[in-house]
């Protein structure tokens, strides 16, 4: 019978070669974050991070860079899981990303993002 510490150690084995084992981000699912990327750079938008508004050029240039990282990683498989983990806060400093479009209140970028998703998909977005 396996003693906790070896029971312990498959377990902890066995998590780390799942996630070096996750398959790619799919092709699909890469190319809907990536419409919505340009959506979010042709939109005329302010992105905010950490405090400070950048273009909606800047944002998509930084948030592509995330999404290598984590396709590198094997993080992802989907745009939602995208949003969660790489477009919606700061790695940094845990702090929400918004997302400001003219005169309109800033709103989430997590928010931001989905509904252009939804819309990219053919649903309706939330009212």
């Amino acid at each position: 019978m396996p003693t906790l510490l070896q029971r312990l150690a498959w377990s902890a084995l066995c998590a780390v070669t799942s996630l070096a084992m996750a398959a790619p981000l799919p092709p699909a699912a890469r190319a809907e974050v990536e419409s919505v990327l340009n959506e979010l750079k042709a939109s005329g938008c302010q992105f905010n991070r950490n405090g400070t508004w950048y273009s909606g050029t800047d944002a998509q240039a930084h948030l592509t860079q995330k999404l290598t990282y984590l396709e590198n990683k094997r993080l992802i498989q989907s745009a939602e899981e995208f949003i969660a983990l790489g477009a919606s806060a700061s790695s940094a400093s845990g702090k929400a990303y918004q997302v400001k479009c003219g005169n309109a209140s800033a709103v989430e970028s997590k928010l931001w993002l989905s509904e252009k998703l939804k819309m990219l998909r053919g649903k309706p977005p939330k009212v």
